[in-house]
């Protein structure tokens, strides 16, 4: 019980030391994001998901990201899913600068569980993914935490103004093994079974060791479209991003 309190403790005192550590170029930058989610039947969804990153709100964008893949619900509240994307990130200052530095294919597997303490939803999930970074492969493990709590309404239906925040930490098989926290807070609002605008300020820490690294703001904006086809047994749909 006693490691268990100190491996916790460690696990806070990283996360906390994210947030006291600047990058130098610490410039509010932006992630605008368009995620689709189909639902053909009860059981089963499709996903795709297009991101772009810049340094700057409008402009010096650095990075872009294209994936899918497809997922399971199960036990009403919990999901597994498999996906695969393509990652490229490019030097800067400009606009997706040639060359590019960094070019990643991507594998991975997830399980979602959620629990509710009234009308606050919590998420949990659990990642593990197969990356192939410039030609190299690592493997790489993360989990996130995501209350999200309607505002409005008892429960996610349309117009349906909602809160939402997360904290994700990232692991790797290798030392020193912590690679990076990831801290978003934001709010949204769902116009429509349809469709769904989420705004919030993240902050990506990146760990040279367990004591250093640096960290970049940004304001994130996504677009979530939801197609439901399913005829029984609705879950009620979190408005949750997959990246």
């Amino acid at each position: 019980m006693e490691q268990k309190k100190n491996k916790l403790l460690l696990l806070l005192v990283i996360m906390l030391q994210s947030f006291g550590s600047f990058a130098q170029n610490n410039e509010l930058g932006s992630w605008d994001i368009v995620n689709l989610f189909v639902k053909p039947t009860d059981k089963y969804f499709l996903y795709g998901e297009v991101q772009t990153r810049s340094q700057k709100l409008t402009t010096d964008f650095y990075y872009h990201e294209f994936k899918g893949g497809a997922g399971l619900n199960f036990a009403h509240k919990h999901s597994a899913f498999i996906g695969m994307g393509d990652y490229t990130t490019y030097d800067f200052p400009g606009n997706y600068k040639s060359p590019a530095t960094t070019k990643e294919f991507r594998i991975w597997e997830q399980l979602i569980l959620n629990n509710n303490i009234g009308r606050l939803k919590i998420e949990h999930r659990y990642r593990i993914e197969q990356r192939w970074v410039n030609g190299d492969f690592q493997n790489r493990f993360r989990y996130r935490i995501n209350p999200i709590i309607p505002i409005n309404h008892p429960t996610f239906t349309y117009n349906t103004l909602f809160a939402t925040a997360f904290d994700e930490v990232f692991f790797t098989n290798l030392a020193p093994y912590f690679l990076r926290n990831r801290f978003f807070a934001g709010m949204g609002y769902e116009f429509t079974p349809l469709f769904t605008l989420q705004i919030g300020f993240i902050r990506q820490f990146d760990y040279n060791t367990t004591t250093n690294g640096s960290g970049k703001n940004f304001i994130q904006t996504t677009l979530l479209f939801t197609v439901d086809k399913s005829k029984k047994n609705k879950v009620e749909k979190l408005p949750s991003v997959m990246d």
